[in-house]
């Protein structure tokens, strides 16, 4: 199943308390280091956001971000969030009814309007992820995460099987994918399983990252189809 949104940020305490106030997570673990929080949607349903610490600010380019839920609060949510310390941003989204803000580190979501696809998914409504081919990426994320097609304003939009929790949009890149992304998603398979997905993830069309920062830990560094990456826990 779907475990972690994974960003970076350079001060991963500071990052970590602000989406601890934005979402309102559980801390488990907050250093200068690493953060990591948890959001609970219900019974054995959780999904936590992990914060790694870099040395580099956000470079542009984003393909996978956190539309958070704001509905008819839409604007009584951003401005909690500009409170909390976010700032608005221009990425040349015009005159869209969603609004564009950053965390404090610079990494860019957004929070939405209504929509019908977001009942009772919580503070997250949707990650929306760029693909060079949606249906394909969407049938790998389908076999890893054990997610179902769902109602969704992507082409393609996988959602947990109690249709609970945010929704993971499947949607076409604008640009080729051009550095390692600054926000990924983990994955954990049942114990003693880590092999078997991963080779199901490989069957899929999914490479192995071979790159020196990706080896030697206990999880698997995978790119899915459209180069974005993802692991596969232990």
């Amino acid at each position: 199943m779907l475990e972690n949104i994974v960003m970076q940020a350079r001060d991963p305490r500071e990052t970590g308390a602000f989406w601890e106030t934005a979402l309102g997570l559980t801390t488990l673990t907050s250093a200068p280091d690493g953060y990591e929080g948890r959001m609970t949607f219900g019974e054995d349903l959780w999904l936590d956001v992990c914060i790694e610490r870099v040395s580099e600010p956000p470079p542009p380019g984003w393909r996978l971000h956190l539309d958070l839920f704001g509905g008819e609060e839409q604007q009584e949510v951003v401005k909690r969030l500009l409170g909390a310390g976010a700032h608005r941003i221009d990425i040349g989204q015009r005159d869209v009814p969603w609004v564009v803000l950053a965390d404090p580190d610079g990494n860019p979501f957004c929070v939405m309007e209504e929509r019908a696809a977001y009942r009772d998914t919580g503070p997250i409504a949707a990650l929306p992820l760029d693909c060079i081919d949606p249906e394909r990426d969407g049938a790998l994320y389908a076999a890893v995460t054990g997610w179902v097609p769902a109602e969704g304003v992507g082409p393609v939009t996988l959602r947990h099987p109690s249709m609970h929790g945010p929704l993971l949009e499947l949607c076409p890149e604008a640009e080729p994918k051009q550095r390692q992304n600054r926000t990924h998603l983990d994955v954990r398979p049942e114990p003693g399983r880590q092999a078997e997905l991963v080779e199901t993830a490989l069957a899929l069309g999914a490479t192995r990252v071979e790159e020196r920062w990706a080896l030697g830990h206990s999880w698997v560094v995978l790119r899915d189809t459209s180069g974005n990456e993802f692991c596969v826990l232990d």
